[in-house]
């Protein structure tokens, strides 16, 4: 097992159990998320006998550097190789505000949206949460700079690996940890129902987006097969209640495609399915996929889709796009290698 994957609490259980001090979890923790060291033989104030016993039940090895494409903009973009080969995707981004990440949960993905070259290769397994940790890990230290924010929106369905995504969310939180701030690290999921109402009942304040890309079932169904499951009312329905517990604004992400999602009428239309909602909206200028047909949104039509948003006072943003140079669209570069 991939020491990465245990929560604090784990680590406690896991020395206690071995009738070992508790206090030593604190000093693992040190090595693993302060000094980030490769190996246990490194973590020097340990007794020997105890770093044995790390050595044989866990390992630090998770993740091979495959790949590693620079954008202009500073965007890299990784691919790495899991032990049992199968390849994963990460993204780091450059922001004013610093460097943010974007991890994978899956290999391969189930929700089936045609605009998305993830869904290209259906889901073969979910990732540990130490292979969603090791993601940060391995990019920090070959950035060797801080990551301060993470989006959980790389391959695959975050709620769809809820268990695991629970204890990611718990080690990368934890002051003893990665100790990045709730309010740093946003989970997007597409849209499955009963997860978003769990996620409302998660300790810790973390952000919640959802991956809507259309105003009504009609289009949202030819998108995202997982519209027929849970159509656009459910999903309203559970963004509304997130909202009532929690009292967190939720963000929409809406990617723009050109005669599909992204005319003034669908914007009409999504500004009344918004109103009164606690949401921010992101669109997205979409970042076409050699797997689908479609193509960007042009510019004047995000700007009128936009403008019929912050009319209808919505909060809305049209985002830069990043990495669109090195295939950055999520599941490309993975589709290119295999």
């Amino acid at each position: 097992m991939l020491i990465y994957g245990l929560t604090y609490e784990k680590i406690e259980n896991f020395l206690l159990e071995n009738e070992i001090k508790s206090y030593r979890a604190m000093q693992i923790w040190e090595w693993l998320y302060r000094q980030k060291v490769s190996s246990f033989d490194e973590m020097a104030n340990l007794p020997k006998d105890l770093i044995e016993l790390l050595k044989a039940n866990f390992t630090f090895d998770a993740l091979e550097t495959v790949l590693a494409n620079k954008s202009e903009d500073g965007t890299i973009k990784y691919l790495y190789g899991l032990k049992d080969e199968h390849l994963i995707e990460t993204v780091l981004m450059n922001h004013n505000y610093g460097r943010s990440i974007c991890v994978t949960t899956q290999v391969g993905c189930n929700i089936g949206c045609s605009f998305c070259a993830s869904g290209v290769l259906k889901k073969k397994r979910d990732l540990t949460a130490g292979e969603i940790v090791a993601q940060i890990v391995k990019t920090e230290k070959a950035a060797k700079e801080r990551i301060s924010s993470i989006v959980v929106m790389g391959i695959g369905e975050p709620f769809d690996n809820f268990n695991n995504l629970k204890d990611f969310l718990s080690i990368v939180n934890h002051p003893k940890g990665l100790a990045i701030g709730a309010r740093h690290i946003t989970v997007s999921t597409s849209g499955l129902v009963p997860k978003i109402k769990e996620f409302a009942h998660l300790e810790g304040q973390f952000n919640l987006a959802i991956s809507l890309h259309a105003p009504n079932d009609e289009v949202r169904s030819s998108l995202m097969q997982i519209n027929k499951r849970f159509p656009i009312n459910e999903v309203i329905g559970a963004i509304k209640y997130y909202i009532s517990v929690t009292n967190r604004r939720v963000t929409i992400e809406y990617i723009l495609i050109q005669e599909v999602n992204d005319s003034v009428e669908h914007a009409k239309e999504l500004a009344a399915l918004l109103k009164g909602m606690n949401v921010y909206v992101n669109l997205i200028p979409y970042n076409a996929v050699k797997e689908a047909d479609y193509v960007r949104s042009e510019l004047p039509r995000r700007e009128a889709f936009y403008e019929v948003l912050k009319n209808n006072r919505i909060q809305v943003t049209l985002r830069k796009e990043q990495g669109h140079d090195i295939n950055a669209a999520c599941g490309q570069l993975r589709s290119q290698h295999l």
